[in-house]
């Protein structure tokens, strides 16, 4: 039918449910709107995340391992509320909307913020840089302003992005191909706004006032708002086709523990499925049956009783979020090392000779920006000449698989982590060769001696960060691609957890019965070497398990385009075992 090749062809449509041209909506033009938003967004965040351990230590007067805590716990609630989030659009109303409602939130959060350092009534005061102790209204103020902001990330964070890669069809061959650069140059907008934060935010916060370092952001936000507002005619929207995810993924192992004892058949055309014509009509993808996690099978196993079995389709989308739950667990630890960038590398810097010239000092936190820095001269030269070279080597459209480029960035990580340590060993030489003793001396090396260590991050994160958002959208089972973003941003947040609790317990454990703190309050007298060394040997033991998980995992195949019919399959793939094969 003529018609029928102008409308977009993944089933996409506009606010009013209707379906949208292909030539009028979605790719890089809606794109450009929401761009802006992620820019501004994560401007906002890292001008909070990038020096809010320095406000809790030198304004609210919190101890080193209570500041490092806090962030941790801040930072984790961020990444971890976009589960809730995520399901709320995937379930019932939608990306657009669950990203509108949860945007004003954020901004509501960075406003209460910003009264929460500017208001005389709701701050320490302060007198020749010495503030007085803050009062606990002083003190909750704050901390509600943080947490608002963590609600609204739980709105805006997986959606965003998935919205982003909505607007290009991957049932178009132009398109998909489209597709694969765009989770590359999101992330490229994204290290734009990390990279204003902590050049200029955090001067801005140490120098001229943090009101103005968090009011500028805030404003920023709401005219990003405006204009992506004004795109909304040229978006795509994903038609909601189920308001019971959480249901049937947990129905699944259920009914398989049921029928534990049952014997699976051999033949798969035996085990349970809807016919087409349902998938046909509903619009609903079938997904075929994959040799993999043959236990969850049992649960589509025909019975006489009363149990009601499942679909091979609902048996295949459990065994998906089974797989990813594996790779999701191996990024745990990863995600721990990152999150020493806000805490850990800002209290080491404060140690060090920060100096430009005669009278400028650099705020110990603005060394983040060579983490972004290096991302964002590493995106173009990964997008624009490693994966046409390895596109030519390999055959495949990313130049390398998902799993590897997570792998390579997982090494560059550990390697920064080393190095950190190594750094760290040499600064304990110089306090030990000038008897420094003061938490407040200032140790005579560079500040510079941190930079291999933050831009080796950055290099990482490139194929790390960039690898894990699209890896967890672009294997996820069709109808929940926001809850599968999650995957992404969970595991940052429970990483961010994960330090806070190893920070602690190591604490604990090291300054028993007298003994010296890896991580006290005086840096000068603490071996956070041992800890970087420890974090080192962690991630070897993790690099190893992850390199076994993704040897196990099968890769969603590429899509049978069959619109009209709902046709998925999913087909095992047969594991290479060339050296790049996970």
């Amino acid at each position: 039918m003529e018609d029928s090749k102008v409308y977009t062809q993944d089933g996409t449509v506009d606010l009013q449910g209707r379906p949208v041209l292909a030539s009028k909506t979605g790719r890089w033009r809606a794109c450009s709107f929401l761009l802006g938003y992620e820019a501004f967004e994560r401007m906002a965040f890292y001008g909070i995340a990038s020096n809010l351990v320095n406000y809790l230590t030198t304004r609210l007067h919190e101890d080193t391992i209570s500041s490092v805590r806090n962030v941790n716990n801040w930072s984790g609630a961020v990444w971890i509320t976009p589960i809730a989030g995520a399901y709320i659009a995937d379930s019932y109303i939608g990306r657009f909307w669950t990203f509108t409602a949860s945007s004003l939130i954020y901004v509501l959060g960075m406003i209460l913020l910003t009264m929460a350092v500017t208001v005389k009534s709701l701050r320490p005061t302060c007198e020749n840089g010495i503030c007085k102790k803050a009062t606990s209204l002083q003190i909750t103020f704050f901390y509600i302003s943080l947490y608002t902001i963590a609600i609204g990330a739980g709105g805006t964070k997986p959606n965003i992005s998935t919205f982003g890669a909505d607007q290009f069809d991957n049932y178009n061959i132009v398109e998909k191909k489209q597709k694969v650069s765009f989770f590359n140059w999101w992330m490229f907008s994204s290290f734009l706004g990390a990279l204003f934060a902590t050049v200029g935010l955090v001067y801005i916060q140490e120098n001229l006032g943090w009101g103005l370092g968090y009011g500028i952001p805030t404003v920023g936000l709401l005219v990003s708002l405006v204009v992506f507002y004004i795109g909304t005619p040229f978006y795509r929207h994903k038609a909601i086709k189920s308001d019971n995810l959480a249901q049937d993924l947990v129905q699944v192992p259920i009914v398989a523990f049921k029928n534990r004892k049952l014997h699976c058949p051999d033949d798969v055309l035996k085990l349970y499925e809807l016919d087409s014509h349902y998938y046909k009509s509903t619009g609903n993808h079938q997904i075929h049956h994959t040799p993999i996690f043959r236990f969850l099978d049992k649960a589509a196993i025909k019975t006489s009783s009363r149990i009601l079995p499942c679909t091979v389709t609902k048996v295949e989308v459990a065994k998906r979020v089974l797989g990813l739950i594996l790779i999701w667990l191996v990024t745990l630890i990863p995600s721990t090392l990152w999150a020493q960038v806000n805490t850990l590398f800002v209290k080491q810097g404060t140690t060090l000779d920060r100096k430009l010239g005669s009278s400028f000092q650099i705020p110990a936190a603005s060394l983040g920006t060579f983490v972004t820095i290096s991302m964002l001269l590493s995106v173009p030269m990964y997008d624009r000449y490693f994966v046409p070279f390895m596109r030519k080597k390999t055959g495949n459209p990313r130049g390398i698989t998902l799993l590897q480029r997570l792998g390579i960035g997982f090494v560059i990580q550990i390697v920064a982590i080393a190095v950190a340590s190594a750094v760290e060993v040499r600064r304990m030489r110089v306090i030990r060769e000038l008897h420094i003793t003061s938490p407040k001396q200032v140790v005579p090396m560079s500040i510079f001696w941190l930079l291999p260590q933050y831009s080796l991050l950055g290099i990482g994160d490139v194929f790390n960060a960039i690898g894990l958002l699209e890896f967890f959208y672009d294997q996820s089972p069709e109808e929940m691609q926001s809850l599968g973003t999650t995957f992404f941003t969970s595991g940052i947040g429970l990483g961010n957890f994960l330090n806070s609790f190893l920070v602690t317990v190591i604490d604990k454990i090291t300054s028993k019965g007298g003994g010296k703190s890896w991580i006290g309050d005086n840096l000068n007298d603490s071996r956070l070497d041992y800890y970087y060394g420890f974090l080192v040997v962690i991630s070897i033991v993790n690099m190893g398990l992850f390199l076994w998980a993704a040897s196990k995992y099968v890769y969603k195949s590429d899509e049978t385009k069959e619109f009209s019919g709902g046709c998925v399959q999913m087909e095992a793939k047969a594991i290479d075992t060339s050296p790049l094969s996970i």
